[in-house]
This record gives C-alpha cells, sequence and structure tokens, in this order.
C-alpha cells in the first residue's frame, strides 16, 4: 500500500550560484525526476540565487527533501508539505545560522503548537510572563521569520513550475 499523496513547494531563498545545479540534483533525487529551476537574482544577497518550485509526492517527502537539502553552506530555504489524509503539513525553514526549524501548519498554512508544548512554556515561565512569551516566540520559529522575511519579499513575483514526484 502507498503513502497518501501531498505536495508543497520549495523555496531557495538564497543559494551561492556555483551550488544551483547540485540543489537540482539533490531535489531531483528525492523527487526521482529531473529538476530544472528558474534561477534569478537575489536582490537581498547580491551573488546569491533565489528559486521556488512546486511539487508533488507521498506523505513525508517535505522531510526527505529538507534532509537532503539542509547542511549545504550559505543557504536559506524553506519547504511546505501541505496536509492530507491522516498527517498534518509541515513547513521546514533552514537558515545557515539557525539550521532547521520544524512546524505543524493547518490548512491555512497557521502554525498548530501542541498542548504539551504550552504547558511546558507555563512551567517554564513558573508566573513570568517574559520567560512565556519568549518559549512562545522559539515555539513559533520567530528567529527564522525575522531572517527570512527579507529574502522572502524578494520574490513575490518569482514564477513558479510544479513537479511530480516518480511513484
Amino acid at each position: 500500500m502507498s503513502a497518501p499523496m501531498t505536495r508543497g513547494v520549495i523555496f531557495v531563498h538564497s543559494a551561492p550560484a556555483a551550488l544551483c545545479p547540485h540543489l537540482e540534483w539533490a531535489i531531483g533525487s528525492v523527487l526521482g525526476t529531473p529538476v530544472k529551476m528558474d534561477w534569478t537574482e537575489q536582490r537581498v544577497a547580491p551573488g546569491f540565487c533565489r528559486a521556488e518550485i512546486e511539487w508533488v509526492g507521498p506523505q513525508g517527502t517535505g522531510a526527505l527533501l529538507t534532509s537532503e537539502m539542509h547542511g549545504w553552506q550559505h543557504l536559506r530555504f524553506e519547504i511546505t508539505e501541505e496536509p492530507s489524509p491522516g498527517a498534518d503539513g509541515s513547513r521546514w525553514s533552514v537558515t545557515p545560522d539557525l539550521g532547521i526549524f520544524h512546524a505543524t501548519v493547518d490548512v491555512a498554512g497557521n502554525i498548530m503548537i501542541g498542548e504539551e508544548r504550552i504547558r511546558w512554556a507555563y512551567e517554564k515561565g513558573d508566573g513570568n510572563p517574559s520567560i512565556f512569551y519568549q518559549e512562545m516566540s522559539i515555539a513559533l520559529g520567530e528567529a527564522w521569520d525575522e531572517e527570512l522575511e527579507p529574502f522572502r519579499h524578494a520574490g513575490d513575483e518569482a514564477p513558479v513550475r510544479w513537479l511530480n514526484q516518480v511513484v
């Protein structure tokens, strides 16, 4: 029995030009099909490139893509995986300095924080609202959003293509 299908988007916010063909190869190896991305200059980081591409594949493909792509120096990217039967959606945000942030998301793309995480933040705060606020900031991935936001806006008019994973 095969995993239910889902889809998502790969947002490469900044990558050194020399890394671009290697990223295409890595993404293609996960999706099982050659990938050619439409790279444009990243206006926020001269000398770097950006691209977006949509994908279709079995549940868990977003995690596989993130695992394949993380670890390269100077690479900023995000990967989304939409909710599908029996699985919540996900978003992975990756920066060179902060590493990987993963969040479960609803159908509208909102981050969902579990009850256990909220209770833990209450306990850690022990009545101190600033500690609770700090823990919620971490749970929401605000540091990643702050670092990536300028790169996101730099690609507002970029083309996006669909890719289907070979199953």
